[in-house]
């Protein structure tokens, strides 16, 4: 019995065990990152594809076919969980955004939905045509932004106005 102890206390101390479970557990970390990268992927393609199978229900008209590409840093697939832009249709409790990639996002304000301008809290009903807008959101499965947060910004054109009239 005493050998057996010797035996494995010397196959637990040895190097070769040391580097066969450092080698096991860098797998198991990259193995999670990658499964990581997978989970993020999926979701997105998700949200591309609600995306695309709702864009005739949520804008009434299909149009030039959704082969063509969004363009942006997303390559196909259109931000998820946003929209930066200007607001183009208001119908409560859903409002369209022309995002800064030109595509028409839809964003679901929900009664939990926090609405700001500076540090202003407003209501749905503030929201305008032509205001220029942050939202941070979820995707859900028609295609739309689920919004937490809706900031109402400074137009970008009146920005950059201003910033061309103080040189």
């Amino acid at each position: 019995m005493k050998k057996i102890k010797e035996g494995i206390k010397e196959v637990f101390e040895s190097k070769n065990f040391k580097r066969f479970f450092y080698i096991l557990g860098s797998l198991i970390i990259l193995l999670c990152v990658f499964l990581a990268g997978i989970s993020v992927g999926f979701h997105k393609a998700n949200f591309g594809k609600a995306w695309g199978d709702n864009y005739e229900r949520n804008f009434g008209m299909m149009r030039g076919g959704m082969m063509r590409d969004f363009g942006g840093p997303q390559g196909n697939f259109p931000n998820a969980h946003g929209a930066v832009g200007k607001i183009i249709k208001i119908e409560l409790p859903t409002i369209i955004v022309q995002d800064r990639d030109n595509t028409e996002k839809v964003i679901l304000i929900k009664d939990d939905t926090k609405i700001e301008q500076m540090r202003t809290e407003l209501k749905q009903t503030d929201l305008k045509i032509d205001d220029f807008i942050v939202t941070i959101g979820s995707p859900n499965d028609k295609g739309q932004v689920e919004a937490k947060l809706i900031r109402i910004m400074p137009s970008p054109e009146l920005l950059n106005n201003d910033l061309n009239n103080n040189e």
